[in-house]
């Protein structure tokens, strides 16, 4: 599904997007359409590794791996995500002061065939941890799935389950 089409549909005032079309011919103005649509739904939009490209469009900055890219000033109201998948990318990201980790991936999914996951123990492990970031689960993420990751479980993200 066309990215721009989906977040269409995402419920107002309640929902993120995360941009990570790294390799869109015109990733630029793709990131300024989709935040058009961001502002008239009220959802944030967060830039995945380009902070000069958040800063522009006004829009949060997500840390791959917890790790900074490009070493761009950005004003510190600025929303702050990172992916984590181990201890090391949780310091990282916790050294970056983000504000939501999104530890992956809790369970078994599509988007990474045969991928390892953490399951619900390990992942609770990892988001004990991550304060004073919030814990995000992403992979394999569903309404039962979540509910097994308990209260230290702050919100989700999802690709597959708009596939």
């Amino acid at each position: 599904m066309d990215i721009l089409a989906l977040v269409q549909t995402l419920p107002p005032d309640l929902c993120g997007v995360v941009f990570r079309h790294d390799g869109a011919p015109d990733r630029a103005l793709l990131a300024r359409r989709l935040r058009a649509i961001c502002r008239a739904r009220r959802l944030v939009l967060i830039i995945a590794g380009d902070a000069q490209l958040a800063l522009s469009l006004q829009a949060g900055l997500h840390l791959r791996g917890g790790a900074r890219p490009g070493l761009t000033r950005l004003p510190r109201q600025t929303l702050r995500t990172a992916s984590v998948h181990d201890a090391h990318q949780l310091r990282r990201a916790r050294d970056n002061l983000v504000d939501i980790a999104f530890i992956s991936p809790a369970f078994a999914t599509r988007s990474h065939p045969g991928g390892a996951s953490l399951g619900a123990h390990r992942w609770r492990l990892l988001a004990r941890r991550a304060g004073p970031a919030k814990a995000y689960a992403l992979g394999g993420i569903d309404g039962a799935s979540v509910l097994r990751l308990g209260t230290v479980c702050a919100g989700a993200g999802a690709i597959d389950a708009f596939l």
